[in-house]
């Protein structure tokens, strides 16, 4: 049974109607009163009985109550009597009126009274209880009550067995409510009050949101929250739990390693136990000697990967690796105890993200078995293929993996599209005045004395609709003609948000060719706008105009990059609580542009914006819990909040059919991350992002339909053609691969030359390597040694390891180059 019960409803205006005669008589049946004394220890009465089996019936909640535990443990009068009452209690939400179920809370026996009654909320907020009553019964959405539960002895030895602990807990839990529940922080409403009670003292906690019929709460979030406050609740508890499951771990990876050293051994003088793990391991020698890259788990190819799998669930059946895993296990399951029922089964340990290394250390005495030891000849890993699957892409500046970890392969940016509180759109009610919409006068009007220009930023009715034809939401055809004249309407008129995205169509081709210069014009005027209308906004609007100007000096939009003026304003916005000026902050944060480089400033920052629902800032969180960056690793808390920025993105793309989100989807289904793995669900969210002119999509949809035959293969081919035409790096080498072979496209090694260049101009090391070789080789162009090691260079400096092998054995030899062995042992 948990340490702590959290359950969460609906409250609701009256009860069934089937339910009220079964209320009328439970309650005025012998056993609701409590029983005190020395009747208390005496077996439960046949009436109680009865009751509880009533209880149980009406309520199927009440089996997951402690006092429910108690009482089958030990049947006795007192148990009985205090399931009866807490199940009473629990379920007044649905025995009454709202009005009375506000004032029951507040003013039942044993509620601990903050002047004339129990409830709390907010620190610096009164509450009146007439008031309460009144607004909670006049709202029409829904009312969540919750209510929290602990054992008498974990609330003395915790603390927890006074108002004033929950009243701090919960004050600090806002963030968590919002986040969980889909309420804006603007617009929660919670109240609680602290029951007393003699075995388990709990607390009722209801909330809803001021704006009807806002929020709502899944299976998924409830157990989040139940989590994240048995963590703030035992956190003394849980400090032991991780240092005994910390060692746990090391021990078990140390045994594993034990256990594949003595296996490998055993291989070698041909003794070893297992055949299967033999013919296995065999199987992944001979597969890694045909394959390129980087030796390690996330480069490799899926089917590559799943071998990998099998050996280490093969290799968990060994009785020692068992044992320390069983172990480990029991540790987590202690941890789970606290707020679960029951703690799941132990998954294959090849599932489990904590021992991502055995997968590396099973793989590299697979490379020392296919090879025997480093060999120093031409067959060697220097003349391997680079790897198919690990190629890096180059997005706004970052490197990143398309190997393991390619959520990683995602833009540096938060939704420019999607103020803090627009309401959903398209907008039944065209009238509606948004957040960051209202009326022009409120900036300014086109009679403001001096002539000069009036800018705003408004999400006005034809703004919307603009939108809507150019990412064709809802019932509206996507028409980028339509959506470029609305557009240019609204920016005529001084609106600095269709300025923005004038620029935007023009840079990204759509509905029109590519025009770069064509673009900056528009992002200078919207720049312009933007700090026209910052000067003149109220102080609600100000953070979100300050946040896009900052988005725009760091991406150089309109403006010489400058990363010192976007920190500046976007610390600004940040200061005011804007979540995605918290996460761009972050970011500049993170990679030391604008401001000293600092890791865990960007943990704090990107934790505070996923407080309040930013799902970019949740993805970012998961990737620093995962890799250790700024914080400890915990790949909990990775999986948690990659699956929070997964529900989070699918809310935002439903909301605006944006392709940036888009691209994020599908390349989370791609990878399996915060979701299920899922390729078709990845190509149709690419391909409708790819006809939005996302180039990052185009390429990723035509390398999925060329590595697993889903698509069309010509089309393919046009996908990465017209990402490659437009500056993807990753394209542009993967396209160059395709004229070079000559397989699928006519071989057309001057074109692949070109498009080399291209690539490894924006710092792409393997279109530098295969630069390198061509001009070594001399096969499909002129040989040229001066060439192909300045070539090769540049990449061996990115650290690519074919490159810095090739080098180290062109020195060492001296045949086509001056002979430099200082250099060679460097490389090498």
């Amino acid at each position: 049974m948990p340490k702590i019960i959290f359950t969460s409803r609906y409250l609701r205006d009256a009860p069934p109607a089937q339910l009220e005669n079964y209320v009328r008589y439970v309650s005025t049946r012998e056993g609701v009163e409590k029983v005190e004394g020395s009747r208390q220890n005496l077996p439960s009465t046949a009436q109680q009985k009865d009751l509880i089996r009533q209880i149980v019936r009406g309520f199927p909640s009440a089996k997951e109550m402690l006092e429910y535990t108690d009482f089958l443990l030990r049947p006795t009068m007192g148990n009985a009597s205090e399931f009866i009452s807490c199940a009473l209690e629990q379920n007044a939400d649905l025995i009454g009126s709202r009005e009375n179920y506000v004032d029951y809370i507040a003013n039942r026996p044993r509620v601990e009274r903050l002047g004339e009654h129990g409830l709390f909320t907010d620190a610096g907020k009164a509450v009146v209880l007439k008031q309460v009553q009144e607004e909670a019964a006049a709202h029409k959405g829904p009312v969540w009550t919750h209510v929290i539960s602990l054992r008498r002895e974990d609330a003395a030895r915790l603390g927890y067995d006074s108002a004033a602990q929950w009243m701090a807990l919960l004050r600090s839990k806002r963030a968590m409510l919002c986040k969980h529940m889909k309420i804006d922080s603007a617009n929660l409403r919670w109240y609680a009050a602290f029951h007393n009670e003699g075995h388990h003292p709990h607390v009722h906690l209801m909330v809803y949101s001021a704006k009807d019929n806002d929020g709502y709460l899944t299976e998924r979030s409830i157990e989040a929250m139940r989590s994240e406050l048995a963590h703030d609740i035992f956190r003394q508890d849980f400090a032991h739990i991780y240092e005994k499951q910390n060692q746990a771990r090391t021990d078990l990876k140390k045994g594993a390693a034990d256990a594949v050293r003595e296996m490998m051994d055993a291989l070698r003088r041909s003794t070893v136990a297992s055949a299967e793990i033999e013919k296995m391991m065999v199987r992944l020698a001979e597969r890694l000697q045909n394959t390129g890259g980087k030796k390690v788990y996330g480069y490799l190819k899926r089917d590559v990967k799943n071998l990998v799998d099998r050996i280490v669930d093969e290799l968990a059946k060994e009785e020692k690796v068992d044992a320390l895993y069983q172990a480990w296990g029991k540790w987590q399951d202690e941890i789970l105890s606290t707020y679960q029922n029951s703690a799941p089964p132990l998954p294959p340990l090849s599932t489990q993200p904590q021992f991502k290394s055995l997968k590396n250390m099973v793989i590299a005495e697979a490379v020392r078995l296919g090879s025997g030891n480093f060999i120093f000849e031409d067959v060697a890993v220097a003349d391997q293929e680079e790897p198919e699957g690990g190629e890096r892409l180059f997005l706004d500046g970052a490197e990143l993996s398309d190997g393991e970890g390619a959520a990683d392969l995602f833009p540096e940016d938060a939704p420019d599209w999607f103020p803090e509180n627009v309401p959903d759109w398209p907008m039944e009610d065209a009238d509606r005045t948004e957040e960051f919409g209202g009326r022009a006068e409120e900036i300014g009007s086109p009679g403001d004395a001096g002539g000069s220009p009036v800018f705003y930023a408004e999400w006005t009715k034809d703004y919307k609709l603009a939108r809507q034809y150019l990412y064709g939401l809802g019932n509206t055809v996507q028409d980028f003609a339509k959506a470029r004249s609305l557009f240019w309407q609204e920016a005529e008129a001084g609106n600095a948000l269709a300025m923005h995205d004038l620029g935007r169509m023009c840079a990204d081709g759509l509905g029109q060719d590519a025009d770069q210069d064509a673009a900056q014009e528009w992002y200078a005027k919207a720049l312009e706008a933007f700090h026209g209308a910052e000067k003149k906004a109220k102080e609600r609007k100000r953070p979100y105009l300050q946040y896009r100007i900052g988005k725009m000096y760091a991406a150089g939009l309109g403006t010489g990059q400058d990363y010192g003026a976007a920190a500046r304003w976007l610390a600004q916005a940040a200061g005011a609580g804007h979540k995605y000026a918290q996460y761009s902050l972050a970011g500049l944060y993170r990679r030391g542009q604008g401001v000293a480089q600092d890791d865990v400033q960007a943990f704090l920052l990107y934790g505070r914006s996923a407080e309040k629902g930013n799902p970019y800032a949740d993805h970012e969180l998961a990737k620093m819990y995962r890799d250790g960056i700024g914080t400890q690793k915990d790949g909990t808390q990775a999986g948690a909040h990659f699956q929070d920025a997964f529900d989070g993105f699918l809310h935002l793309e439903e909301k605006s059919g944006d392709d940036r989100l888009q691209y994020r989807l599908g390349q989370m289904l791609h990878t399996g991350t915060g979701t299920e793995k899922d390729d078709a669900a990845a190509a149709d969210y690419w391909e409708r992002a790819a006809k939005l002119g996302n180039v990052h999509a185009q390429y990723a949809l035509g390398k999925l339909w060329l590595e697993n035959g889903s698509g069309n293969t010509a089309q393919a081919v046009r996908w990465i053609t017209k990402a490659a035409e437009a500056g993807n790096a990753a394209a542009q080498y993967t396209l160059g691969k395709l004229c070079l072979s000559g397989e699928i496209v006519e071989k057309d090694a001057a074109r692949a030359v070109e498009l080399f260049t291209l690539s490894a101009g924006q710092g792409n090391e393997y279109a530098s390597y295969r630069l390198g070789r061509m001009y070594l080789s001399g096969e499909d162009i002129p040989r040229d040694e001066r060439e192909a090691v300045r070539w090769l260079t540049l990449s061996a400096e990115k650290g690519n390891q074919y490159a810095q092998y090739t080098l180290g054995k062109l020195y060492l030899t001296g045949e086509d180059i001056p002979k430099d062995v200082e250099k060679a042992v460097c490389w090498l």
